[in-house]
């Protein structure tokens, strides 16, 4: 696919998609500050409620929900070409799950849940990431998509009661965590935002570069020796930036599940399978998808807002049936 063809079938598509959530998500919200008071603060007016709803609220808001979906867009895609898989996906295999347990363990150990960094999320997506990938090679697991699913959702719900389990002995980190568990951008601030911010530019950074020879490795590995790439190397790389992408995102906004499905998905349908061309569409339609769910979750209970992660899945749900009953899986 030529440049020309990639910028007009994915490229600008997807930007168009995602300026028109991020303005939704400035525009619109469950409280008082309706479309029309928002835009007037977006054209330099507005009221000092108004200001503050769209400037202080929903602005930074809107930059960790870009962040956020950038991130496991691209980690799904990434995670789908290292283990040659369709249904590859941080939430399905586990590795948000290796996240969220690491956090709840800090703030057991005596952490606070505004306090956490990053980095506790990216080890445990490590440790996740590396222990599903492993377990889903048993038996030939890793060669059949729906096995992978299924060995990826074993883990995840041992992962989970054993945070169920640390939560239950703690109150004071079941009373901390419990906004944070479900998934949400709400409530998040410049703060938030900033700290996550290198680590996410990071992973992405990882992404980029491996991207290309982890293209080669689908060829087989003995052909990606033989044209200079060591598959062990590339691997970790892949697996090193799939922690650092998930563990930041899910630090700043808890374990969001089937973004890394849904948008590698709809960005093969529209660039194909190319490993660079698809993560450069997943890392634009990742925050629209994020937005657009956030955007819904303000609206379908107002005045209250109904957690980002349940409207994720609600979307994606759909798209892992649909890839699953189809007759021929997505190529890679």
């Amino acid at each position: 696919m030529t440049f020309r063809k990639l910028l007009l079938r994915g490229l600008l598509p997807a930007a168009g998609v995602l300026l028109v959530t991020a303005v939704a998500g400035l525009l619109v919200g469950a409280g008082d500050v309706g479309p029309a008071r928002a835009a007037s603060v977006l054209l330099g007016g507005g009221d000092a409620d108004a200001r503050f709803t769209v400037l202080q609220l929903r602005l930074p808001r809107t930059a960790v929900a870009v962040a956020v979906g950038a991130a496991l867009g691209a980690a799904g895609a990434l995670l789908q070409a290292t283990a040659r898989n369709p249904l590859a996906e941080p939430g399905l295999l586990g590795v948000n799950a290796g996240a969220s347990f690491a956090v709840v363990l800090a703030i057991v150990l005596g952490a606070s849940a505004a306090t956490v960094g990053p980095y506790v999320a990216v080890l445990g997506a490590a440790a996740g990431c590396l222990l599903a990938l492993g377990a889903a090679r048993l038996r030939g697991a890793g060669d059949d998509p729906v096995r992978l699913v299924l060995a990826g959702a074993a883990f995840s719900g041992m992962v989970g009661a054993a945070s169920s389990v640390l939560l239950l002995v703690d109150q004071r980190a079941a009373d901390e965590i419990r906004f944070w568990t479900v998934g949400s951008v709400a409530g998040r601030g410049t703060e938030e935002f900033l700290a996550v911010l290198p680590v996410l530019a990071a992973g992405l950074a990882a992404a980029a570069a491996v991207s290309p020879a982890l293209s080669v490795l689908a060829l087989g590995d003995d052909v990606a020796t033989g044209l200079g790439h060591r598959p062990r190397r590339v691997r970790a790389v892949a697996v090193s930036s799939v922690a650092l992408l998930v563990g930041g995102a899910t630090a700043v906004a808890g374990p969001i599940a089937f973004v890394g499905l849904v948008v590698p998905f709809a960005a093969r349908a529209l660039v194909g399978p190319g490993l660079r061309r698809l993560l450069a569409v997943s890392v634009l339609l990742g925050p629209a998808v994020v937005l657009l769910a956030d955007v819904v979750s303000r609206l379908v209970v107002r005045p209250y807002e109904m957690p980002l992660g349940v409207m994720t899945a609600l979307f994606g749900a759909p798209v892992l049936v649909a890839v699953v009953r189809s007759s021929r899986m997505p190529a890679l």
